[in-house]
C-alpha cells in the first residue's frame, strides 16, 4: 500500500467507525473495494478485475459450506449481498466511469460480469441445497483452496499459468516474464481453512455473510495480517469497543508509529540491505556482516509497521486486532523468538497443524520416542511455515533452518536444566546469560534470511562463506 492508499483508508475507517448504524455494512463496502483497489497493477489487466471476483466468489462459497441454517435467512443477508454486487458493478462500470487514478483495470461487458454474478449465485445456492449434513463438500473446499496457494506460491507453476494466459489472450511475448499476482490470498486462505476446520469440529459459531466476509477480507489486515480467529472478530464486531480520548491517540500513535517504520526506517535501510548483487560483488566480510543485519531490520521494521497500520486503523472503527510482534529480536532463544515474530501465523499453524500431529503421534499404539515426536513435529511445521511464504527451496530451507534450531534448543534445555550450576542462578549470572542468549538467538536468525531472501541456497551459502571469511 502507498501512503496516499493507507491515508484514504484510515478517513474511510474513521467515518465507518463513527456511524452508529449500518457499521458492518459500510466496512463490508470498503472492504470490497479496497480488494479491487489495492490489486497490484500487472501485465494481465483484465485479471485486475477478475481475481478480486474470485476472492469475493471463495469466500462466498465458504460461507455457504459452513454456515448453518439459521445463518442463511434472506432478511438478515439481503443487504450484504446487495453490497457485495453493487460495489463489484462499480468497479466493472469503471469503463464508463474512467476513474483511473482509483482504479485501472481492462473490465469486461457489463453483460459478461452479470452473468459471471448470476452463475456464483445459483452455485451457492446449489451448495447450501446439497451440502447439509456432508462433509465430502468441505473437504472438497479445503483442498481447492490448498491447490490455488500451491500454484500461486510455487514460481514454476504460476509462470505456467502465466505464460497460458499471455498466450489466451496473444499479447507480448514479453509479458511471459511476468508472473501474476493474487493480493491477499496468503491471508485469506488461512482465515477460509480456519472456518472449515472450526465448522468441521463444531467450533465455529453461525454468521451472517456480513459477518463471515468482515472477517475474511477485512481491510486493514487483508494484505498483511495479522490472521484473527474468527469468534473473537466477530464479537468485537458486533459490539464495538468504544473509543475515547486514550482510544484515539492510541489508534493515532500506532498509525503513526507504523507508517514511520515501514516508508521512513525500513525504507531507507533497505538502500543497504543484503541482496543477490551485493553478496557476489562485496568482498569485505565486516561489510556482509552490516548488509545482512540492515536487512533483518528491514524485514522487521517493514512487516511490524504493516502490522501498526492495521492495528491502528482497526481501533478506528472498534476492532483490537492481535498483536503479531513483541520485540522479537530481544529473545533469548527461538522459542521465545517464534512466540514474538508473526505470533498470527505461528498461532494459526500450532493450532491447525502441530497440536493435532502431536496427538496423533503420542496416540498411536506404539508411541514414538518424546523426541523423535518433538522432532517430526517441529521440523515438518516450520518446513511448512517456509513454503507458506513460497514454495522453493530458499523457503523450504529457511524453515528447516528455524525447525532444526527449536529442536537443538529444547534437547538442550531438557539436558542442561537439572544440571545448572550453582553460580549460573545469580541474578547477575541471568543477566549475563540472558544477554548471551539474545547475542546467539538474533545472529542465528539473522542467518537464516540469508535462505529467505537471496534467489537460491548457492547463493546463501555464498553469503555465508563470506560471513565468515572462508572466501
Amino acid at each position: 500500500m502507498t501512503i496516499l492508499q493507507i491515508a484514504l483508508l484510515v478517513i474511510l475507517a474513521i467515518i465507518v467507525g463513527q456511524i452508529p448504524r449500518g457499521r458492518q455494512l459500510g466496512m463490508l463496502a470498503i472492504s470490497t473495494f479496497a480488494i479491487f483497489w489495492l490489486q497490484p497493477n500487472e501485465p494481465f489487466v483484465t485479471l485486475l478485475f477478475w481475481l478480486p471476483v474470485g476472492t469475493l466468489a471463495i469466500t462466498l462459497l465458504c460461507w455457504a459450506l459452513t454456515t448453518p441454517l439459521e445463518s442463511r435467512k434472506w432478511g438478515e443477508n439481503w443487504s450484504a449481498v446487495a453490497i457485495l454486487v453493487s460495489v463489484t458493478l462499480l468497479m466493472d462500470l469503471n469503463r464508463v466511469f474512467k476513474f483511473n487514478q482509483i482504479y485501472t483495470s481492462r473490465t469486461p461487458n457489463l453483460e459478461l460480469a452479470l452473468a459471471a454474478l448470476f452463475g456464483l449465485a445459483l452455485i451457492t445456492i446449489l451448495i447450501i441445497s446439497w451440502q447439509n449434513g456432508r462433509h465430502f463438500f468441505q473437504i472438497v473446499a479445503l483442498a481447492a483452496i490448498l491447490l490455488i496457494f500451491v500454484i500461486i506460491k510455487t514460481p514454476g507453476l504460476i509462470h505456467i499459468v502465466s505464460e497460458y494466459l499471455v498466450n489466451l489472450r496473444g499479447a507480448d511475448p514479453a509479458d511471459k516474464t511476468t508472473p501474476l499476482t493474487w493480493l491477499g490470498y496468503s491471508y485469506i486462505a488461512f482465515r477460509l481453512l480456519h472456518t472449515i476446520r472450526d465448522k468441521q469440529s463444531g467450533r465455529l459459531p453461525p454468521l451472517t455473510i456480513a459477518e463471515y466476509f468482515n472477517y475474511a477480507i477485512f481491510f486493514p489486515s487483508f494484505t498483511a495480517g495479522p490472521i484473527d480467529r474468527v469468534e473473537r472478530f466477530v464479537k468485537e464486531l458486533n459490539a464495538p469497543l468504544p473509543l475515547a480520548n486514550d482510544d484515539w491517540l492510541d489508534a493515532g500513535t500506532r498509525l503513526f508509529v507504523g507508517m514511520f517504520k515501514k516508508f521512513v526506517v525500513a525504507d531507507l535501510l533497505a538502500f543497504i540491505s543484503l541482496s543477490n548483487v551485493l553478496v557476489t560483488q562485496v568482498k569485505s566480510t565486516g561489510w556482509m556482516w552490516v548488509f545482512l543485519y540492515a536487512y533483518a531490520f528491514q524485514i522487521y521494521f517493514d512487516f511490524s509497521g504493516y502490522t501498526d497500520i492495521a492495528i491502528g486503523m482497526g481501533r478506528l472503527m472498534g476492532i483490537r486486532l492481535p498483536e503479531n510482534f513483541n520485540a522479537p529480536y530481544l529473545k533469548p532463544n527461538l522459542t521465545q523468538f517464534w512466540n514474538s515474530w508473526h505470533i498470527s501465523l505461528t498461532q494459526w499453524f500450532r493450532a491447525y497443524y502441530f497440536n493435532p500431529l502431536t496427538r496423533a503421534i503420542r496416540s498411536a499404539k506404539n508411541p514414538l520416542p518424546v523426541w523423535v515426536i518433538i522432532f517430526i513435529t517441529q521440523i515438518s511445521t516450520f518446513v511448512l511455515i517456509g513454503l507458506w511464504h513460497g514454495v522453493t527451496a530458499g523457503f523450504a530451507i529457511w524453515g528447516l533452518w528455524h525447525g532444526i534450531g527449536l529442536f537443538v534448543q529444547n534437547r538442550w534445555s531438557e539436558f542442561i536444566r537439572p544440571r545448572i550450576p550453582t553460580w549460573a542462578q545469580t541474578q547477575g549470572s541471568q543477566k549475563v546469560l540472558g544477554a548471551l542468549g539474545v547475542f546467539l538467538t538474533f545472529n542465528y536468525v539473522a542467518l537464516g534470511w540469508l535462505f529467505f531472501n537471496l534467489a537460491n541456497p548457492a547463493i546463501a551459502w555464498l553469503a555465508m562463506k563470506k560471513l565468515f571469511g572462508i572466501l
